[in-house]
């Protein structure tokens, strides 16, 4: 086997191990309680690099629809780098606070859960989605990676796009 795609097996499995490793440590941390460090100024801080994830999204499939590509490439690893920071945030926020009970009623109410619902299913599906596309990206396979970002960018836009609604409509009751 050669070295490339010796490398390239080793690299699919690191996705594959952190695609299954991710949502695990995270509910493992949420078990975890801190106490004493008041982190309740994070959640309008994480919404806010949900957000920016959303928008470095649409500016990046702008900046590939007018060929664009080095725009791309760094909207795409900015969009990364906030996804990151939201989930370290996020796990550190619930670490250190109890869970917030949604406070609305009646139709907004089932809104809010099935926003809620769909965000956290649909955040632990567009991990290897996310990371394979930008893989075969990194790797040159332009092909590929265009048929994965066929579902990696609505993925990745609605769990970003939801989190925000999210956060606006369990704001109020925080």
């Amino acid at each position: 086997m050669s070295t490339t795609s010796n490398n390239s097996k080793k690299i699919k499995q690191a996705i594959i191990a952190v695609s299954v490793v991710i949502p695990i440590a995270v509910a493992v941390l949420f078990t975890i309680k801190i106490e004493g460090v008041d982190l309740s100024f994070l959640p309008p801080v994480y919404a806010s690099l949900n957000g920016l994830t959303a928008i470095g999204l649409i500016v990046a499939v702008t900046a590939i629809k007018k060929k664009n590509r080095t725009l791309h490439q760094r909207a795409i690893q900015v969009c990364l780098i906030f996804s990151i920071l939201f989930l370290l945030l996020y796990v550190l926020y619930h670490m250190t606070s109890d869970s917030t009970p949604y406070g609305g009623s009646g139709a907004l109410k089932y809104a809010y859960f099935i926003l809620l619902i769909s965000h956290i299913l649909l955040s632990l599906v567009v991990i290897p989605i996310v990371l394979f596309s930008y893989l075969f990206a990194w790797q040159g396979d332009f092909e590929r990676h265009k048929k994965w970002t066929r579902f990696a960018f609505p993925l990745w836009f609605y769990v970003a796009a939801s989190g925000v609604l999210v956060y606006f409509m369990i704001s109020p009751y925080y």
